[in-house]
Order: structure tokens, then C-alpha cells, then sequence
């Protein structure tokens, strides 16, 4: 039976995502995992047979992480939503602040967990049992930006939350691969006004324009 001391598995799962953002999947091994956690010798083998073992849990560590983020990020957008108030554009300009803030994050605090995500999301290709681990990270995100709208009184189509899901993406990798110090709080912002302005109908607080022939 393996181990189940739940501290040492997280210190493991933890120095996995160090290696992965400094290394790539190629570094993370066993004994650069024991080492990078300060354990001894034989511990992450007693609870990783193997290296997709290893790589799995360092997913399963990361959206265990991210999903901790968004019920924080919720509990404060619900706080805020109650406030919001005014026109499309108005509301639309605040939704541009709480992503700024979000990819502002992701690009500096939380730079490291985003580069381990980006090459885990590589290995998935050839590793089924990655993408199952990773799965959870993009449906969180659709549930929750959906339910963002709604506190915010958003009436959105499904279909735009996608795609503004995938520029968020986008934005996240070229951000997050930038070098380090390079990511300003203007240069987000400009990105994410683009993102969001070109993404939601009205948001520039003029109606959307309607098809010809009607």
C-alpha cells in the first residue's frame, strides 16, 4: 500500500510544478523531485511508481490549486457584482478590471503554475491520462466566466463565452511566456479591452448591429 501521508505528497506534487516551469516534463524525474522538495532518497518513487505518475499528480496538484483560486475569486465577485450597476459599457469596463487582474496575476504571481500547465497541456497530446487530469481546468473556467456574467447581469450567448474563453487562453500563453518583468498592468489592460469589447455585442455601449434584410 503506498503512503499517505498527505503533506509529503503535496510537497512532491508542489516541487513537480517548480521543475516542470524551470525544466519541461524532461526534468521532472524522481530524484530531482526528491531533491527539489528536500526529501530523501526513495520517497517519490514509494509514491509514484512512475514518471506519468509523477506527472499526474503534479495536474491533479494544479487543478487542485486552480479550482481553490476561483471559489476565492467567486466569493469576491459576488461581493462586487451587488455594486455594479450602469450601462453596458460601464459594467463591461468593469469586467475589463477583474480580467486584467486575473491575467495580471497569472503573467507575475502565478507564473510558474501556468508555464508547468502549458507543458503538461503539451505531454497531454501523447498521454491520455494527463489530458483526463487537465480536463477539469477548462470546464472550470467556462462554468465559472458563465456564472460571472450572471452576477453581473450579463445577458451573453453561450457562444461568446467561448470565444472569449479562447482569446483568455490566448492572451494567457503569450503573457505567461513573456520574459519575465516585460508584463505591465497597461499592457494587459489594453489586451484584455480588445478581448472583451470584441467578444461581447454592445459592450462598447452601442447596440449590436443587426443583420442585413431585417
Amino acid at each position: 500500500m503506498p503512503p499517505t501521508n498527505p503533506a509529503r505528497r503535496r510537497a512532491l506534487a508542489d516541487a513537480a510544478i517548480d521543475l516542470l516551469a524551470a525544466s519541461g516534463v524532461h526534468g521532472v524525474t524522481h530524484r530531482a523531485v526528491e531533491k527539489a522538495a528536500g526529501l530523501p532518497y526513495g520517497t517519490a518513487s514509494n509514491y509514484f511508481r512512475s514518471r506519468e505518475a509523477l506527472l499526474v499528480a503534479a495536474a491533479e496538484r494544479i487543478v487542485e490549486l486552480h479550482h481553490a483560486d476561483m471559489d476565492e475569486a467567486a466569493r469576491q465577485y459576488k461581493t462586487t457584482a451587488a455594486d455594479v450597476a450602469g450601462t453596458p459599457a460601464q459594467i463591461a469596463g468593469h469586467f475589463v478590471d477583474l480580467l486584467t487582474e486575473s491575467l495580471l496575476g497569472a503573467a507575475t504571481t502565478l507564473r510558474t503554475r501556468y508555464l508547468a500547465i502549458f507543458e503538461l497541456r503539451l505531454e497531454a497530446v501523447r498521454r491520455p491520462v494527463l489530458a483526463t487530469a487537465l480536463a477539469g481546468l477548462q470546464d472550470s473556467s467556462m462554468r465559472f466566466t458563465t456564472g460571472h456574467h450572471a452576477e453581473l447581469g450579463l445577458s451573453i450567448p453561450r457562444e461568446s463565452v467561448s470565444v472569449l474563453v479562447a482569446l483568455y487562453g490566448g492572451a494567457l500563453f503569450t503573457l505567461v511566456t513573456a520574459p519575465p518583468g516585460s508584463v505591465t498592468r497597461e499592457v494587459v489592460q489594453g489586451v484584455v479591452h480588445a478581448m472583451v469589447h470584441g467578444a461581447l455585442p454592445g459592450s462598447d455601449g452601442a447596440p449590436p448591429e443587426e443583420p442585413e434584410g431585417r
